[in-house]
């Protein structure tokens, strides 16, 4: 099991954008005060929700009421990207990885798929389960270099209440 690197901080890495120059971008644990406006600002801007239980902020609130699996990567202070795990004992799951247009093809989606999958091995996770919808070609190649491989289940869904 590999170790963690730091208290708060999982990864480093330098990101380009554009004509910009070369910043700092680092993963770290989600702080509410601190991250909740970038990260709902984000969201909007990347995924689509239609239903009232994906709106970014009922989504924060249960998950951080759950556990802390839920990283940022921020960049001069600001949210660029998310992702959030969870773990049931048997397997990992990952949700919500998105990054700002303006960072992507950079490695900062790695990053943070990166630090997700430590958490996880981190808590006795052997292996790691995720979904997309399958038209979202960009999002399954991303997922093929990263090292996931499309398993042949059938995906169902029920809402409850």
């Amino acid at each position: 099991m590999r170790q963690a690197r730091g208290a708060g901080l999982m990864n480093r890495k330098k990101c380009t954008l554009g004509s910009m120059k070369t910043h700092e971008t680092t993963i770290m644990k989600y702080a509410d005060a601190e991250h909740r406006g970038d990260v709902v600002a984000l969201w909007r801007e990347v995924f689509d929700y239609p239903v009232e239980y994906n709106l970014p902020e009922f989504v924060i609130d249960r998950k951080i009421e759950h556990d802390e699996l839920f990283f940022v990567a921020v960049r001069q202070g600001r949210v660029m990207g998310t992702i959030m795990a969870g773990y049931d004992g048997h397997r990992g799951w990952i949700y919500s990885l998105a990054v700002s247009p303006a960072c992507r093809k950079q490695g900062v989606g790695s990053m943070l798929l990166e630090s997700a999958m430590l958490a996880l091995e981190q808590r006795g996770c052997f292996k790691v389960n995720l979904q997309i919808l399958e038209e979202n070609r960009a999002v399954h190649r991303f997922y093929e270099a990263n090292g996931f491989a499309v398993e042949k289940r059938l995906s169902m869904g029920r809402k409850i209440g």
